[in-house]
């Protein structure tokens, strides 16, 4: 059985949910029933650092909101699938659209939806505060909540892994 650490060498695309992993999970409404969301900064550079790093990212999430478009084309992510409750068809179109196989494929999720598709990947990552039945079929989970940092570890964890971190991190010394 491979360990987390050598699944993670085998990356090529790296798949999150937003609400509670990308966001805190909270959903907050204004009185006209506009959606709000927050991201983390400390998320959005690891998202960059993948794709820089030539390992894509994308986006599944069951709800549809224009904040999760904009947040992402800000961050250079083009693979957004929104308003997939069921995330097993979108995790189909991905796999057709990339051509990796499912074990050069990691998803974080953080409850019972994301499990189809977080149980065919080949790197299962979770945030500390997700579902215990999701933190038990995980490979990996962050020592901080969604919304928090938690996708960052994940990011660093990855890159780490496949020996990159060091040289990116170093990098905003020069």
């Amino acid at each position: 059985m491979n360990t987390a650490e050598e699944k993670a060498r085998e990356i090529k695309l790296v798949i999150f949910d937003i609400d509670g992993v990308l966001t805190n999970g909270g959903l907050q409404f204004d009185n006209e029933g506009r959606e709000y969301k927050t991201f983390s900064s400390l998320d959005g550079l690891g998202i960059r650092m993948l794709l820089e790093s030539g390992i894509e990212v994308a986006v599944i999430t069951g709800r549809q909101s224009n904040l999760v478009n904009h947040r992402m084309r800000d961050l250079g992510v083009r693979l957004i699938y929104q308003g997939y409750r069921d995330k097993r068809p979108a995790f189909k179109k991905l796999l057709a659209k990339t051509g990796l196989a499912e074990n050069q494929i990691a998803y974080m999720g953080d409850d019972l939806p994301d499990l189809p598709v977080m149980s065919r990947t080949g790197l299962a990552l979770t945030v500390q505060n997700g579902h215990e039945f999701v933190k038990q079929q995980a490979d990996w989970i962050s020592a901080t909540t969604g919304g928090s940092g938690a996708v960052r570890e994940a990011t660093d964890f990855i890159l780490r892994s496949q020996g990159l971190l060091d040289d990116l991190q170093t990098g905003y010394l020069r």
